[in-house]
């Protein structure tokens, strides 16, 4: 496969701005599709060259494939990066992309598909080795298959949407006589959300952390994993801050589930970066999807591990392989990303608006990733994230310290944004001692509302 000379990215904000950066530094021109909302955006002013694709709707531009496509023949391009979101996890879109003699910067369509059916997901898992939660082997029939699932497993379960996400078409179920009802609504739910109402069931486990382990392959049966990261700190499903290393797991620990994650990617035959995600819970873990794409939280990987994620998936893409065996990547230190969210952090409420001042963070081992300037109006139709802080410590104090005092340099005026959340965050005794689940930060916010 040919060296990429320009590459089209199909993204918007910070990842875009992100995977213009590394391709700048491997000699790669960039092309940038955008919104007329986004037609100011700092991914727009640094690309080479930018095509708008469409109106603010992201369906109408970020979702359009054929807007997409014909941006990348207009412009010459001859790869397409999708980024994280949109269309990064839609095989159909992947497909296309090959069709067109593109190459397409992540994995085989056929994983995608896989991936994306948290059905089949879990039963290729568990084909591959990876533990699994207990409960349904597939789609749940009726509510006779469904009782008979959960009297084996234990109350209380959780019925989920076969092509959710976000947590959408979930439900949490304590004893039989809410079963059906339940099943019910999470069909009801998935159908509105993802046209699709189907539906299985997991043995809900109370209070569990979420860790995830980051995956490259090659495609051609060589795979490796870089550690894992600690997402257990979320709102409503969704995460606000994570870390790497996790501050429960011991190098033991780490080496068998990456091993198990490496070898599992290594025997699919998996292209590229991934992210396999479990929860833990009294020291076992337990499958619960795979992330067929880059994933918001990647820094704090490289920084562990000194390796560009995006330039290792453009290498990929182009048939060079893996730039590194898994006895050559190291991990070093600590590091933590705050999501920074233009959003009131009390209630939460979307706060876009024109930024009146910024200044990013510096010093050693602190790293912004965000498309914001003086000036720039944040638009109301798209995701409320809009700068990521990550700082590295060469211990989790260190980097909690130096985490404190970027924070306290950070300045985004015209909007409410979600700087001081992480800043109460971390005056907490048990988050400064690493000791949180998935439920924490809900019950955290509950106790300081």
């Amino acid at each position: 496969m040919p060296d990429i000379k320009k590459l089209l990215i199909a993204n918007r904000g910070e990842i875009a701005l992100r995977i213009h950066r590394a391709c700048h530094e491997m000699g790669i021109k960039t092309v940038a599709v955008h919104s007329t909302a986004d037609a100011d955006a700092m991914h727009v002013r640094l690309a080479d060259e930018a095509i708008c694709i469409g109106p603010p709707s992201a369906t109408d531009s970020y979702l359009n494939i054929p807007n997409i496509i014909s941006a990348a023949e207009i412009s010459g391009a001859d790869a397409i990066h999708p980024g994280y979101g949109f269309l990064s996890e839609n095989a159909k879109f992947a497909e296309i992309v090959e069709l067109h003699n593109l190459i397409f910067v992540g994995p085989k369509p056929e994983h995608i598909r896989v991936m994306g059916d948290k059905v089949e997901a879990k039963r290729t898992a568990g084909k591959l080795g990876l533990p699994l939660v207990p409960g349904s082997d597939g789609p749940i029939a009726d509510v006779a298959e469904a009782k008979a699932i959960a009297a084996s497993i234990g109350y209380p379960v959780i019925i989920k949407a076969a092509s959710g996400g976000g947590g959408r078409g979930m439900k949490v179920c304590a004893s039989e006589d809410q079963l059906e009802t339940l099943m019910q609504q999470a069909g009801s739910e998935a159908k509105a959300a993802f046209g699709d109402a189907t539906v299985y069931m997991e043995k809900y486990l109370g209070n569990p952390r979420h860790i995830e382990f980051q995956v490259f392959g090659d495609g051609n049966g060589h795979a490796v994993h870089l550690g894992e990261r600690d997402c257990s700190l979320q709102r409503r499903h969704q995460k606000v801050l994570e870390e790497a290393p996790s501050p429960v797991l011991g190098q033991a620990d780490r080496d068998r589930m990456g091993g198990i994650c490496a070898k599992a990617m290594a025997d699919m035959g998996y292209r590229g970066a991934g992210t396999i995600e479990f929860l833990w819970e009294d020291g076992e873990f337990y499958f619960i999807e795979m992330n067929t794409r880059l994933q918001v939280e990647h820094p704090v990987t490289e920084m562990i591990t000194g390796l560009d994620l995006v330039r290792e998936q453009i290498r990929v893409a182009e048939g060079h392989g893996l730039s590194c065996e898994q006895e050559q990547i190291r991990f070093h230190g600590h590091a933590i990303e705050c999501r920074i969210n233009a959003e009131d952090p009390r209630t939460f409420a979307p706060s876009p608006g024109t930024v009146k001042h910024f200044h990013a963070p510096g010093g050693m081992h602190v790293r912004v990733d965000s498309g914001l300037y003086a000036g720039y109006k944040v638009p109301p139709y798209y995701d409320s994230m809009i700068a990521k802080l990550i700082v590295y410590g060469t211990t989790r104090e260190r980097c909690l310290m130096r985490l404190r005092r970027a924070l306290e340099e950070f300045v985004i005026e015209g909007m409410k944004t979600t700087i001081p959340l992480h800043q109460a965050l971390l005056d907490d005794p048990e988050f400064q001692a690493g000791d949180y689940t998935i439920k924490w930060l809900e019950d955290w916010l509950a106790r300081n509302d």
